[in-house]
C-alpha cells in the first residue's frame, strides 16, 4: 500500500477508534454510576444506555448517502460535532431524562458509513480490502481497551468525567479529520463500501443476509443487556467496585482473544465458517443459561463471561466476512450498511428491553431474555447455507465504450470469477472471485486496463 494511502487509512482508523473508544468506555460502569441521576430507574438507565443505538442505527445510512452530495469530510465533522455536543450534555446531566436526550444526540453523529466511503475514495481498488481491514482492527482494539479502561477512568473522574473525556476525544477526532485526513480528488459512489438506495430492497429481501443481520442484532442486544447486570454481579458476587472491574475484564478478554484466533483460522483457511458460526452461537446460548442459573456463583459467573466474550469476539471477526461473501455482487456496501444498522438497533433493544426486564422481573430474567435471542439465532444459523468462499474485487475499466452485458459475460467466463457486473457510468466491474484461481492480469486485459487494474 502506498504511503499516502496508508496515511489516509491510519488517520481514518484513528477517527473511528476515538469515537468507538468513547462509546464502549461507559459500558462497564454506566449501570452502576447512572443510579445517582435524579429520577433514575433500572428501566430508564437501560433506555439511556441503549438509545444511542436507535439514533445511530436510523441515521447511519442516510449520513453515508448525504456525504455523496455535500462531501465526506463535511459530514464527518458534522457527525463528530453532534457526538461531542451529546457528550458535553451528558457530562452536565443531573437527571435521567437529560441523560436519555444526551445519549440520543450522541448517537445522531452517525459517521461510520461516511468513514468507510472516504476510505474507498482515498484508496485504489487493489488496496481497499487491506485499508478496510485496518479500520476494522482498530474498532476491535478500541472495544478491548475501552472495556478495561472504563472502570479505571470511572474510579478517577466519575461518570461525568468520562463524558467530558468523550467530548474531548470528539474534538481530537475533528482535528484529525481536518488536518490529517486527505481530501479526495473526487467523490463517487463505491458500491462495495457504501449503501446505495436502489439496492436496499434486494438486500433486505436476501434471506441469508437477514440471518446475519439478525445475528449481529442479537449479539449486541445481548451485550447491552448484559452490561446492565454484570457490573452489579461483579460488585455483589466478587466484591468489586466500579473502579475494580478491570481485574476481571482484562484476563477474560485476553483469554477470549486467545480462543478467537484459532477459531477464525479454522473457519477461513479450512473453509469451516458455518461450523464455527454455529458453535459460537451455541456457546453464546450456553453462557446465557449459565448466567441465568448460576450468576451468584463466582466460578460460574467468571466461566460464563469467558465463554461469552470468546464467542462474541469470534462473531465480531467472522460476521462481517460472511456479509461480504454472501452479499450480491456490487451490493457489498449496501449489505454492510444494513448489517451495521442492525447492530446499533440491537444495542437499543438490548438496553431498553434489558432495563425493563431487570426492573420488573429480576436478574435471572434478563439472561433468560438474552438466552431466547441466542436460541433463535442458533436456529437461523443452523439453517444457513454454507457460504461460498469468494472475495469481492473491483476492476477499473479502461477507456472506451463498453457493452456491459457482453463484458460481464466475458469476465465471468474466466477461471476464478463466479459473478461479474459492469457499471459503465462508474467505470468499474464488480467481481466475486475465488482468490486461489483468479487471474487479475487476464481479467485486466479483457477490461482494457493494465495488470494493476488502473485505467490504460
Amino acid at each position: 500500500m502506498p504511503k499516502h494511502e496508508l496515511r489516509a487509512a491510519l488517520s481514518l482508523a484513528a477517527v473511528f477508534s476515538l469515537r468507538m473508544l468513547g462509546l464502549f468506555m461507559i459500558y462497564p460502569v454506566f449501570a452502576l454510576l447512572a443510579r445517582g441521576l435524579a429520577g433514575a430507574t433500572t428501566a430508564s438507565i437501560g433506555l439511556a444506555l441503549g438509545i444511542y443505538g436507535l439514533t445511530q442505527g436510523l441515521l447511519q445510512m442516510p449520513f453515508g448517502m448525504l456525504s455523496d452530495r455535500v462531501g465526506r469530510k463535511v459530514m464527518m465533522v458534522v457527525g463528530l460535532l453532534l457526538f461531542g455536543a451529546g457528550s458535553v450534555w451528558a457530562a452536565q446531566a443531573h437527571t435521567i431524562a437529560a441523560m436519555i436526550g444526551a445519549r440520543a444526540l450522541q448517537g445522531s453523529g452517525a459517521v461510520g458509513a461516511v468513514i468507510l466511503a472516504l476510505v474507498a475514495d482515498l484508496t485504489a481498488e487493489e488496496n481497499r480490502t487491506r485499508a478496510m481491514a485496518l479500520v476494522g482492527m482498530s474498532i476491535g482494539l478500541s472495544f478491548l481497551v475501552a472495556i478495561v479502561l472504563g472502570p479505571l477512568v470511572a474510579a478517577w473522574i466519575g461518570l461525568s468525567g468520562i463524558f467530558w473525556l468523550i467530548g474531548a476525544l470528539a474534538l481530537v477526532g475533528i482535528a484529525v479529520t481536518v488536518v490529517a485526513v486527505p481530501k479526495p480528488r473526487q467523490r463517487r459512489v463505491h458500491r462495495e463500501a457504501e449503501p446505495v438506495a436502489a439496492l436496499l430492497g434486494t438486500t433486505v429481501r436476501n434471506p441469508e443476509l437477514l440471518r446475519l443481520d439478525f445475528g449481529i442484532f442479537s449479539l449486541h442486544a445481548m451485550l447491552a443487556a448484559s452490561f446492565l447486570v454484570v457490573p452489579g454481579l461483579l460488585a455483589r458476587t466478587l466484591g468489586l467496585g466500579a473502579g475494580s472491574g478491570e481485574w476481571v475484564y482484562l484476563p477474560v478478554l485476553l483469554l477470549s482473544v486467545v480462543i478467537m484466533v484459532p477459531a477464525i483460522i479454522i473457519g477461513e483457511r479450512r473453509r469451516r465458517m458455518k461450523a464455527v458460526l454455529v458453535t459460537a452461537v451455541a456457546a453464546l446460548l450456553a453462557s446465557q443459561i449459565m448466567l441465568a442459573v448460576g450468576h451468584d456463583t463466582p466460578v460460574v459467573l467468571l466461566g460464563a463471561l469467558l465463554v461469552f466474550f470468546a464467542a462474541f469476539n469470534i462473531m465480531e471477526a467472522s460476521l462481517p466476512s460472511l456479509v461480504t461473501k454472501i452479499a450480491p455482487t456490487g451490493a457489498t456496501g449496501t449489505a454492510t450498511g444494513v448489517y451495521s444498522s442492525s447492530q446499533f438497533l440491537g444495542i437499543f433493544v438490548g438496553g431498553a428491553m434489558g432495563g425493563w426486564v431487570l426492573q420488573h422481573l429480576g436478574v435471572a430474567a434478563v439472561f433468560e431474555f438474552t438466552a431466547v435471542l441466542a436460541a433463535l439465532w442458533l436456529v437461523f444459523a443452523a439453517a444457513m447455507r454454507p457460504p461460498r468462499y469468494l472475495a469481492s474485487r473491483v476492476l477499473r475499466l479502461g477507456g472506451g465504450t463498453y457493452d456491459a452485458p457482453h463484458l460481464a459475460a466475458a469476465l465471468q467466463a474466466l477461471p476464478g470469477i463466479a459473478e461479474a457486473i459492469v457499471i459503465p457510468e462508474d467505470g468499474v466491474a464488480y467481481l466475486k472471485v475465488d482468490t486461489a484461481l483468479y487471474d487479475v492480469r487476464r481479467a485486466a486485459e479483457i477490461a482494457g486496463c493494465p495488470q494493476d487494474g488502473q485505467p490504460a
